[in-house]
């Protein structure tokens, strides 16, 4: 039993927390090893957080798991990341499914491998219909590039007579990103001990909670995820509101 789990209040629980899982490469330089070698000692990173999630009960997470800038690495790195996608994918699906979590994929899949692609979605169809939980994997993305798609298409529908801009708010344009089925992000954890967003989920992190931690992904744990729940409970979130405000209410 975590002493850390139990401190956390059930009631105030964040609805979607995001991570950016980074460290893999040092983790393994650290060790005498090639990169690669921290992405494949990763995986049980991904899993306790994925565990975590749904052990309290988190509705949403949200994992960085190739950025659309992480095309420009080494060619031997890309191939092993997207081979260890797709084997992981074989290995977690049927432990994804019987958690009733529901996968969800963020990003242009165009550019993937067909058979990355295709396992992707196929993990996406088997779960379609889970309830427990949203695990949302974002692969080739780029924030940056999301929200220009969706001033392009916003553009678009202008144009055709379809929106009017006096209309377009917000909410209105948070219907044109990929993320317009999830709530916005009430956690942002990443590892490694930098403290940047690297173009992720720029528009959905307006009013998120940020904690950057000197951890290296391969280290991570249930207990590090569940302190992070914990701290994030003993912030106030004011929303632009001062904090009398927020009492009254």
């Amino acid at each position: 039993m975590s002493l850390i789990k139990d401190k956390i209040d059930s009631e105030s629980l964040p609805q979607h927390v995001a991570i950016i899982m980074d460290g893999n490469g040092r983790w393994a330089k650290s060790r005498g090893e090639e990169r690669t070698y921290g992405h494949k000692n990763a995986i049980d990173a991904v899993r306790n957080a994925i565990n975590a999630c749904n052990e309290i009960s988190i509705p949403y997470l949200t994992l960085y798991t190739f950025s659309s800038e992480n095309w420009k690495r080494p060619t031997d790195e890309v191939n092993t990341l997207m081979s260890l996608l797709t084997e992981t994918l074989l290995l977690e699906a049927d432990e994804i499914f019987s958690k009733g979590l529901r996968m969800h994929v963020i990003g242009n899949l165009e550019k993937l491998p067909p058979l990355v692609k295709e396992q992707l979605l196929k993990v996406v169809d088997l779960t379609k219909e889970n309830t427990k939980g949203n695990l949302v994997l974002a692969i080739s993305y780029g924030s940056q590039n999301e929200i220009l798609n969706a001033v392009k298409n916003i553009s678009s529908d202008v144009k055709e007579g379809k929106v009017d801009i006096e209309n377009i708010d917000e909410k209105l344009f948070e219907n044109y990103l990929y993320t317009k089925d999830f709530p916005p992000v009430d956690l942002l954890i990443r590892t490694s001990g930098e403290i940047r967003i690297s173009n992720f989920l720029l528009w959905q992190i307006a009013y998120a909670e940020l904690q950057f931690l000197n951890v290296l992904w391969p280290d991570f744990t249930k207990d590090i995820f569940f302190q992070c729940i914990v701290d994030y409970q003993n912030k106030e979130r004011r929303y632009g509101l001062t904090g009398e405000q927020i009492q009254i209410q």
